[in-house]
């Protein structure tokens, strides 16, 4: 039987071995919400970049959008920040359009991640297309928990644990630490998940920043459930 882990930081990332194994990787406030958000409405392949810089220079190489944050908030002299209702605005029509990210945690931790065998993004939005991609490749899976600058995300592995209890059947979840502290913390979210999170630092930081909108956008369990980005080469394309 495959195993399931969770890494809690992408700092820990050289404590796991990647190579062989689906690499899952979350940033719920926001990266890869968004991500799966900008894939639904149409955004053809995502570039995920670490920094600014890189950011630029992509979107004028491939002509395409971009979106970036730093601390929560969006950066200056880009088209969007890291919010999904970015890519929901009638205003901007993102159908068809490449985009280039980089954000503050989620971006850096689908970089440091690209030795595992094969690569996905992962969100409340659309944890069934996880676990349906996860079951089929059958590999050992390591959910990389993006966290808040190196550190521990409350978030992140909640979503690792529902996550982890959706492919239990199929996949050993009690070998690891880790992984039995992110189901028990899903379980305990489970009964009402908004309120469970609002204890969560980033949480309250994202609603100073009066981004609270994104919070309850973000915690929709399968509204996008047939999404599914994956890595291929030096872009995510929708699989």
């Amino acid at each position: 039987m495959p195993k399931l882990d969770i890494c809690f930081s992408p700092e820990l990332l050289h404590l796991y071995p990647l190579e062989g194994q689906t690499a899952v990787i979350v940033d719920i406030l926001r990266a890869t919400s968004t991500i799966v958000t900008a894939m639904a409405a149409g955004v053809t392949e995502v570039f995920p970049v670490a920094t600014l810089e890189e950011c630029r220079a992509l979107g004028q190489q491939h002509g395409c959008l971009t979106a970036a944050e730093r601390d929560g908030l969006p950066a200056e002299g880009f088209d969007l920040g890291n919010s999904p209702f970015g890519f929901l605005d009638d205003a901007r029509p993102v159908r068809g359009r490449a985009l280039t990210i980089s954000t503050t945690n989620g971006t850096l931790a689908l970089q440091r991640s690209r030795a595992a065998a094969a690569i996905v993004v992962g969100a409340f939005l659309n944890l069934s297309a996880v676990a349906e991609f996860a079951r089929r490749e059958g590999r050992d899976v390591l959910i990389v928990c993006a966290g808040w600058k190196g550190q521990f995300c409350l978030e992140d592995t909640v979503f690792a644990g529902a996550l982890a209890e959706a492919l239990q059947a199929d996949f050993d979840v009690r070998s690891s630490d880790a992984a039995l502290a992110g189901l028990h913390l899903w379980q305990q979210a489970r009964p009402d998940l908004a309120a469970y999170l609002l204890q969560s630092s980033h949480v309250r930081r994202l609603n100073s920043l009066e981004a609270s909108k994104d919070f309850d956008f973000c915690l929709q369990i399968d509204r996008y459930a047939t999404v599914l980005p994956r890595w291929h080469e030096d872009r995510l394309v929708n699989t």
